[in-house]
């Protein structure tokens, strides 16, 4: 399940108001989402949660839930 906090954090990058998120929802399927929007997020993320992600976990990424899944991973980890 998408959290609020990841939830607003890609409302804030991609300029919506509300949009609702599934996990299984694959980034394209998000107005505004593309390969640029794409990496705005991930630093967004980053900065919002102090980590940073390696390359293989960006990679991993296929679906809005793997993005939770990763942040939740590095969250436990620290």
């Amino acid at each position: 399940m998408i959290t609020d906090r990841l939830k607003k954090v890609i409302l804030k990058e991609l300029n919506l108001e509300d949009f609702n998120f599934a996990d299984d929802m694959m980034a394209n399927q998000v107005p505004g989402w593309d390969s640029l929007n794409h990496m705005n997020i991930i630093m967004a993320v980053e900065n919002e949660y102090g980590f940073k992600f390696k390359a293989l976990e960006i990679l991993k990424m296929r679906k809005i839930g793997d993005l939770q899944k990763a942040i939740d991973l590095k969250i436990s980890d620290q």
